[in-house]
């Protein structure tokens, strides 16, 4: 997918339809005669030794339903994809509660089986904000499109004539279904949904064209959307921007549990509070927090996460200055958080996440280093395409504390299902510590 710069929601972090290949070798042999009593020999020249090719295409078609009034979308959403970028299959300016649509993909592989995977990434903005959404929408500052939309992803049979739904690979909300497929999905050539990477079918099924190369294909892959009646003016203005990827790994000394889709999540360090400077409405709806406390009475904690101080859960914990000590946070996907120091456990309810995490680090006559961060998504390791410390420190006589942070861009999709944010972290402090609370901490902040 392509976009310029007067598109407000921005690139994102995968391009759509891009085809990865692996080599398939065709290997021939040479020999030589055997020698006995009489002898003859046999030449044998200009063996050679070509590397066959792994080429993806994608066929892909849109379909557009507004008003009972159905557009094809033929000349802007419709072609096959070959190893570049291709265009955008949606460019939807005006949707509506009970618009509809679809999209339907169909893959061509040159040569070699393979096995295919699915990628997907999912961003949105609000828009700006209309007067009447306004007056139902509590949370202006972040889009409620893809979240209204009903979504299946699910395989089919297409043809000129009809377009046959097979089984369903998931469905719910459009955020629901990129969630799912975020981190990368295996595809069945044969259409079965529900198996495991490694248990999958190749895409292998010859299809011979005449007079044009013949290739390998399997089963296709629909994405069915709707804007239910039901929806309101909360939606009103709003955007979104999804990218799918395609992937075919060749099968051959493969066993099909190879994920290509690995993320990359973008991060970066700055100056203040992550949630002032990053986050959309420029506040957090949890938070998990490590601070260098006294490890004293009641309100003293060094130890808390939840969706605000007031309603966290908290405990003690003694620190060394010094030390270098783990910790982790993690979200269940179910609307769950826990946040472990050095052994030491809170956990708390929250409300669900909605996009980007940030470290905040906060020093006041002592330092405080969050290193070695790693991102899981749902089970998989990602990859930080940026920074993984941030530190401050501070050992000024004034007022001022000196405040850091580090953001991870993940979005809405990435944090529906469950993660973990996990790193080391060192404290210390100088003799002239004033022992605030509040002096020396680290947060972490949840859109």
């Amino acid at each position: 997918m392509t976009t310029d710069n007067t598109n407000p929601i921005g690139l994102s972090r995968r391009r759509v339809l891009s085809g990865l290949g692996a080599i398939g070798v065709a290997s021939a042999g040479a020999g030589l005669g055997t020698t006995a009593f009489f002898s003859d020999s046999e030449t044998f020249e200009n063996n050679t030794i070509t590397a066959g090719e792994l080429d993806l295409r994608v066929a892909y078609e849109a379909s557009y339903d507004s008003d009972g009034a159905v557009e094809n979308m033929a000349d802007t959403a419709m072609g096959v994809q070959d190893g570049e970028a291709a265009a955008m299959f949606y460019d939807l300016q005006d949707v509506k509660p009970g618009d509809s649509g679809q999209v339907e993909f169909c893959f061509e592989i040159v040569d070699n089986p393979s096995y295919m995977w699915v990628c997907g990434d999912l961003m949105q903005d609000e828009n700006g904000i209309t007067d009447p959404e306004s007056a139902v929408d509590d949370t202006p500052d972040l889009g409620e499109l893809a979240e209204s939309i009903e979504a299946r992803l699910v395989y089919c049979e297409v043809s000129e004539e009809d377009l046959v739904e097979g089984e369903e690979i998931v469905s719910g909300s459009l955020v629901d279904v990129f969630a799912a497929i975020s981190s990368g999905a295996a595809l069945d050539g044969d259409g079965v949904a529900g198996l495991v990477p490694g248990e999958q079918s190749p895409y292998d099924t010859v299809v011979e064209v005449e007079e044009e190369r013949n290739f390998l294909t399997g089963a296709c892959v629909c994405l069915f959307w709707e804007i239910p009646t039901s929806v309101g003016n909360e939606i009103q203005s709003d955007m979104l921007a999804m990218d799918l990827e395609f992937h075919a790994l060749q099968s051959r000394h493969n066993d099909g549990t190879t994920n290509p889709c690995t993320p990359t999540i973008t991060t970066r360090t700055g100056d203040g509070f992550a949630k002032q400077q990053e986050f959309a409405t420029e506040q957090e709806t949890s938070f998990a927090r490590g601070r260098f406390g006294d490890n004293g009475p009641s309100g003293a904690w060094e130890v808390a996460v939840g969706p605000d101080v007031g309603s966290a859960d908290t405990a003690n914990y003694v620190w060394t200055p010094g030390d270098t000590v783990p910790f982790s946070y993690s979200y269940d996907g179910s609307g769950n958080a826990s946040f472990t120091l050095d052994g030491v456990n809170v956990a708390s309810a929250i409300p669900d996440p909605n996009g980007k995490l940030g470290i905040t680090t906060k020093a006041d006559e002592a330092s405080i280093s969050v290193a070695n961060l790693a991102l899981d998504l749902d089970g998989t390791p990602v990859a930080l395409g940026g920074p993984d410390a941030v530190s401050a420190s501070n050992d000024d006589d004034g007022p001022d504390r000196e405040i850091t942070y580090l953001v991870l861009d993940t979005d809405a999709a990435d944090v529906a299902n469950a993660f973990t944010v996990s790193g080391d972290v060192t404290v210390d402090v100088q003799g002239d510590y004033p022992g605030n609370d509040e002096g020396v901490a680290f947060d972490i902040s949840v859109e």
